[in-house]
Order: C-alpha cells, then sequence, then structure tokens
C-alpha cells in the first residue's frame, strides 16, 4: 500500500503541510490512495520527491522545479548529469565562502581585533598594521610572531591606549636622559633599555637579550624604525641601541 504522508514526511525532513501542499498544485501527486482515500506514496514518488528537494535546496522556485521534472525530453540521466553540474558549481561557490569567512577568522584571531572607529581613536590616520604582510613574510615562521599575533587579538581599546601612554611616558624619560647628556653605557640608559625589553615581554612577546641586540641594530638600520625612535628625540634611535648594547652586556657577564 507504499507509505502514509507521515512517514514520507519522517524519510524527508518535511512538513506533512509541505507534501499536502506539492499534490495541491500537482507538483507531487502520490500515486495511490487507501481505502479511506489517504494519501499512499511509492517509490517513484519518492524518487520524486528526492528530486524536488534537491532543487529546492538550489533555490529554485516550486515552477522552475516543476518544469523541469515534467520535461519530456528530459530523462534520469539528464537530472543527474544536471544535478552533478550544480552541485559542482554550489560546492565551488561554499568553499570560497569557506575561504573568505576563513580569511576574516584568521584576521580577528589574528591581528588587532578593533572596530574602524576604535583603530581611529587610538591610532589616528597610522596604520598599525601597515607593515603587517612584510613583517610575516620577514617573521611569520618564528613563535615570537605567532605570540605577538595571539596576544594582539585579545588587547581591546583601553589596552592598546595603555600600551601607547607606556610608550610615551618612556620616550618622554629617555629625552630627558639625553637632554641631561647621560651616555648610553650609564645606569640611567641601560635601566630604561631594560624597560625597552620588558615592555616588549609583558605586550607582544619573550624577548632575551640576544634578542633584544637583533632588534637594537634593525632601530638604526631600518628607516622607518629610526624614525619612529628619532621623532622623540634626534638621534634617540642610535643611543638606544647602544644603551641596549651596555644592558645586554651587563646581564650576560
Amino acid at each position: 500500500m507504499g507509505y502514509s504522508v507521515g512517514q514520507v514526511a519522517g524519510f524527508a525532513g518535511v512538513t506533512v503541510r509541505t507534501l499536502h501542499h506539492y499534490d495541491d498544485i500537482g507538483l507531487l501527486v502520490p500515486s495511490e490512495r487507501s481505502h479511506a482515500g489517504h494519501r499512499r506514496y511509492g517509490d517513484e514518488d519518492l524518487d520524486r520527491l528526492q528530486q524536488i528537494l534537491f532543487y529546492r535546496e538550489l533555490g529554485f522556485p516550486l515552477d522552475e522545479v516543476a518544469a523541469l521534472l515534467d520535461d519530456p525530453d528530459a530523462d534520469p540521466r539528464a537530472h543527474l548529469r544536471r544535478q552533478h553540474e550544480l552541485l559542482t558549481a554550489r560546492i565551488e561557490k561554499l568553499q570560497k565562502m569557506a575561504a573568505a569567512v576563513e580569511h576574516a577568522m584568521e584576521a580577528r584571531t589574528m591581528g588587532i581585533n578593533l572596530t574602524p572607529e576604535e583603530r581611529f581613536e587610538v591610532f589616528g590616520d597610522k596604520d598599525p598594521e601597515q607593515y603587517a604582510e612584510e613583517a610575516e613574510q620577514r617573521w611569520g615562521g618564528t613563535e615570537a610572531y605567532a605570540e605577538s599575533q595571539r596576544r594582539a587579538a585579545r588587547y581591546t581599546k583601553d589596552d592598546w591606549k595603555r600600551m601607547q601612554d607606556e610608550v610615551r611616558d618612556w620616550g618622554e624619560r629617555y629625552d630627558a636622559l639625553m637632554a641631561a647628556g647621560d651616555p648610553p653605557t650609564s645606569r640611567a640608559a641601560m635601566d630604561l633599555a631594560e624597560e625597552h625589553r620588558q615592555h616588549i615581554c609583558g605586550w607582544f612577546y619573550d624577548c632575551p637579550y640576544e634578542m633584544h641586540l637583533g632588534l637594537a641594530g634593525m632601530y638604526v638600520a631600518d628607516e622607518r624604525f629610526k624614525a619612529f625612535y628619532d621623532s622623540m628625540r634626534p638621534g634617540l634611535a642610535e643611543h638606544l641601541r647602544d644603551a641596549i648594547t651596555a644592558n645586554a652586556a651587563r646581564h650576560t657577564c
């Protein structure tokens, strides 16, 4: 006697009301009726329902589904080929969407997680990720880079502001030290160099003295870093390099 409307609804994951509607519009008319007049669905009906649900999943309106299934020139193999083509296109589209979502997730997870308004409030017209691609190319395979990115992803607007306040305060004190004529080998200069290293350790990644020495060289060799430190006071980049060198020596001797 075939399957009842309730059974088919359970098989297909649709509602009884949906099957009634398909029957009413002639899209899926059950091939049998019970003695009491109840709908009974055979195997061919289930095959047609499977086709209907496939096209519906792809967004086809019911009238187009009916036209496709009732095309006298189409055969089952033609439907299968069409379904394969549509599925392949759908998969490609979903893969692109998934890649886009993954990229967005990575950007959120591994970058500065602030709204545009918060970025402007914290950094002004300076882009904090201007050299992000270059940094990834140079240090992307290091644990220090990965740790820096993990930490940056957790920082809030207030965290970034507090970090900038620390840098500003440190720069003002270093400016005063140079104005007083303290050499890079003075205890005060070495203490500020050590504070600089601790700032990196606290906010970004573990920075042992050997790594700090490498950074010190870059602060002078790379014009962008040199410009940043020299903006606090002309000559500060070279003074800091020498203070970092002296500080590393006193801690590693």
